[in-house]
């Protein structure tokens, strides 16, 4: 009879613990917020969608997402460097403008970069990684092949390689609650990640990154002329496909129509 209270409670020690981590694998963050990282006027669409629309303007956003996981914040790629505000930026692509720091951006909502636990970065193209330097103290969240690649010899460093940085290899689940997940996405570049976010009201996310650079090339898969390997581009829009069915999420395209578009607050935020 011993034996089997033992068994017994030892079972039911399991179901419970078992139904535990489930409820702790399906947390969700406080808040997220939106900021204006910065707008390209490109010249040519082609050059992210060959062979179509050659010639074609088109207008890119350029987004950062602040989110607030109980006392803890993260930093989700930083934009355009925070100079581009006050001096404009053209090249052979088109034109990089800011109409906000994001100093500015996290001040608004009482942030300090010293607040900010952990910046994570989708790569390490200018637009995105543009303020890193600004969090001296957070930890850098970075795929190690997106690291390799990026400070090789040879190279000009996108940012100082003297900080703190935790280098992954696939997936991150980076509060252990599965709120927040890094998803290894390469292929725009060799160590490309996107960001799952579960969001208590409005629900999963995926923050694309450079995973995808407009609807339309999401919708048609297209490959974009810089990409360093069509193959794993087309697997992590497999990828991320599947994660979409799966969570039943949005997919929110960082360079598509910002998702602060029709509301008024300022920065935008979503629960």
């Amino acid at each position: 009879m011993r034996a089997r209270r033992l068994i017994g409670g030892s079972i039911l020690a399991g179901v419970i613990g078992f139904l535990a981590s489930q409820a702790f694998a399906q947390g969700t963050v406080d808040r997220l917020y939106v900021m204006d990282c910065g707008h390209n006027a490109a010249t040519d669409q082609s050059r992210w969608s060959p062979g179509v629309n050659v010639g074609k303007p088109i207008e890119l956003s350029d987004n950062c997402y602040l989110i607030k996981h109980g006392s803890d914040w993260i930093l989700w790629d930083t934009g355009y460097p925070d100079a581009v505000a006050g001096k404009p930026v053209t090249g052979p692509v088109g034109t990089a403008t800011r109409a906000k720091t994001l100093a500015a951006q996290l001040a608004e909502v009482g942030v300090k970069p010293a607040d900010v636990r952990y910046v994570a970065v989708s790569h390490t193209h200018g637009d995105h990684v543009g303020n890193v330097d600004m969090f001296p103290d957070s930890t850098l969240l970075i795929q190690k092949a997106e690291l390799d690649w990026a400070f090789a010899p040879g190279k000009n460093p996108p940012f100082k390689g003297e900080r703190p940085v935790r280098r992954i290899e696939g997936d991150l689940d980076v509060f252990g609650d599965g709120s927040v997940t890094l998803i290894a996405t390469p292929g725009h570049t060799p160590g490309h990640q996107s960001l799952l976010v579960h969001l208590p009201k409005t629900g999963w996310l995926v923050l694309s990154g450079d995973a995808a650079h407009f609807k339309d090339n999401w919708d048609n898969r297209r490959v974009a002329s810089m990409n360093t390997s069509a193959d794993q581009t087309q697997a992590s829009y497999r990828r991320i496909a599947d994660l979409l069915a799966e969570k039943k999420a949005e997919l929110w395209i960082n360079h598509d129509k910002p998702q602060s578009a029709g509301q008024k607050r300022s920065p935008q935020f979503y629960e």
